[in-house]
């Protein structure tokens, strides 16, 4: 008796519309072909066939990688595009840094106690300061 397995997660099913073929894998094999196609047939006559073959393949193998490699669901030019960013784009050294809340409420109290220094100090000058019993020269 034949039977089918069936994938428990189905999300990850992706629905066949040709040949056995996603819509991307289409999209991305059409284009490969009529990039290489018409490359092959123009250089077929002025360079040797295997030659004019072998920038065929070389010319649709990009599309056929677009079409085909996927690592961690990720298709190719995302995975490019993240190598791309973490390569040359994002700094090389990343230095650990934290908002220590103790550290922060270290930092609050020095400040509270500096304030109340220097309010103390204006006090002390205030209540030491004698009053002046001569006139300013505008009364």
């Amino acid at each position: 008796m034949a039977y089918v397995s069936v994938p428990k997660d189905l999300t990850h099913v992706k629905s066949k519309v040709l040949f056995g073929l996603t819509k991307r894998q289409i999209v991305c094999f059409g284009a490969a072909l009529l990039m290489g196609l018409p490359l092959f047939f123009l250089l077929r006559g002025s360079v040797p066939t295997s030659a004019a073959a072998l920038v065929m393949i070389f010319a649709m193998l990009p599309g056929l990688l677009f079409g085909l490699y996927e690592k961690h669901g990720q298709p190719l030019e995302v995975v490019i595009g993240q190598i791309v960013r973490n390569r040359f784009l994002m700094p090389k050294v990343r230095p650990y840094q934290t908002n220590n809340l103790y550290a922060a409420l270290e930092r609050q109290h020095r400040m509270e106690m500096e304030v109340k220094a220097i309010v103390q100090k204006g006090n002390h000058k205030r209540k030491t300061a004698k009053a002046d019993p001569r006139p300013t020269p505008g009364d």
